[in-house]
């Protein structure tokens, strides 16, 4: 078993394009040694997203602190803290915090997509 610290895990800018204000940790990696899923903790600052996105991994989404939008090629979700999500393999996807604070959210996908 292994016990990780989040606050050993300091978020980092995410610099790729379409990305405006968001920060991921890797909480779990290939580096701890998981065999298939990496969880990773992703911030995003008040009216920030991820970058319009797809790929053959699904996201597995838990929502811990504020609120946001979910905006897929099938239609947005609004969320908020206590929420969990699911986009889908090859779904076009991205995350939008669409409130005050900072949207903070674990994110579990396979390690090929622990990039």
């Amino acid at each position: 078993m292994k016990h990780i610290s989040s606050r050993d895990r300091i978020p980092t800018l995410i610099s790729v394009d379409g990305a405006v204000d968001v920060k991921k940790a890797g909480l779990i990696t290939a580096a701890d040694e998981s065999p298939t899923a990496a969880m990773r903790l992703f911030e995003i600052g008040p009216g920030g997203n991820t970058p319009y996105h797809a790929h053959d991994w699904e996201h597995v989404v838990y929502v811990l602190e504020g609120k946001g939008r979910l905006k897929t090629e099938n239609g947005d979700a609004e969320f908020s803290a206590g929420d969990a999500l699911l986009a889908a393999p090859g779904e076009e996807h991205n995350f939008v915090n669409t409130g005050d604070g900072p949207l903070r959210f674990l994110c579990i996908v396979p390690l090929r997509g622990d990039a």
